[in-house]
């Protein structure tokens, strides 16, 4: 599992929501002993979603049991404007405020008297969700830009399901646009007519073989400078077909 570090920990604003001004200092001095540094306070709903719109905190800690307007209220006035993690604190332990509080926006939720320590396990452990989803959004963005496959003036987009030549847009049948894409995937690499037929055209491609050499022909003409000495997509007499990468 990623850790949070503790240069990441004291950059963390945390709003902390409560009418008990020792719970709030109690609080205060825990987390700030975890490592968090950017700790604000309010007593009262109205103060704390003012002060939410002030700070943009990274997470808040909201109890339900406000002098003025009650913690589900606050959170549904939250969410108006902030998708920031939502840790509900509450004296009372019935599943059906649990529920109410998760199903408006909040993201945990604690029953009092709770120890401040497992507050800040809990916030830390929110803060380590977002740090995975951020990873895996990051690794999904890397992943999308390895889609794009580059052979100098040539590149194909298999994002987009597009192929340019020198900067502009080649327009490929479907059956084209698979075909180069597979070779291009397996660059290098000498590819059997049956293999590729089996792989483009499936299982039962008997009688396709004039198809593929059209379609090579056709891609030819499309990608290559030359095609009649082609460079991408070279025959090998009784081998089959290799897409050149180059160097």
């Amino acid at each position: 599992m990623l850790n949070v570090k503790a240069s990441v920990l004291d950059q963390k604003r945390i709003l902390l929501v409560d009418d008990e001004q020792d719970i709030l200092d109690l609080l205060e001095m825990v987390l700030i002993k975890e490592g968090f540094k950017n700790i604000y306070k309010a007593r009262n709903g109205n103060e704390g979603i003012e002060l939410c719109k002030e700070k943009n905190p990274d997470i808040l800690v909201l109890d339900i049991m406000l002098p003025d307007i009650d913690g589900l209220e606050v959170c549904q006035r939250i969410r108006e404007f902030s998708f920031c993690p939502i840790i509900f604190l509450s004296a009372k332990s019935d599943d059906i405020d649990k529920l109410m509080g998760l199903g408006i926006g909040g993201d945990d939720y604690v029953t009092k008297p709770f120890s401040p320590k497992e507050i800040a396990y809990r916030i830390k452990a929110q803060f380590r969700r977002l740090e995975q989803t951020q990873y895996i959004e990051r690794s999904q963005s890397i992943e999308h830009l390895n889609k794009i496959f580059t052979y100098d003036n040539l590149e194909i987009n298999e994002t987009k399901a597009e192929v340019r030549k020198s900067g502009q847009l080649i327009d490929l049948t479907a059956k084209e646009y698979q075909l180069l894409l597979y070779l291009a995937k397996n660059s290098n690499r000498i590819l059997s007519k049956d293999l590729i037929l089996e792989r483009i055209w499936g299982s039962d491609y008997e009688g396709y073989d004039n198809t593929l050499m059209v379609h090579i022909r056709n891609l030819r003409k499309k990608i290559e400078e030359n095609p009649s000495s082609p460079k991408y997509i070279v025959t090998f007499k009784g081998l089959g077909y290799k897409f050149v990468k180059g160097d």
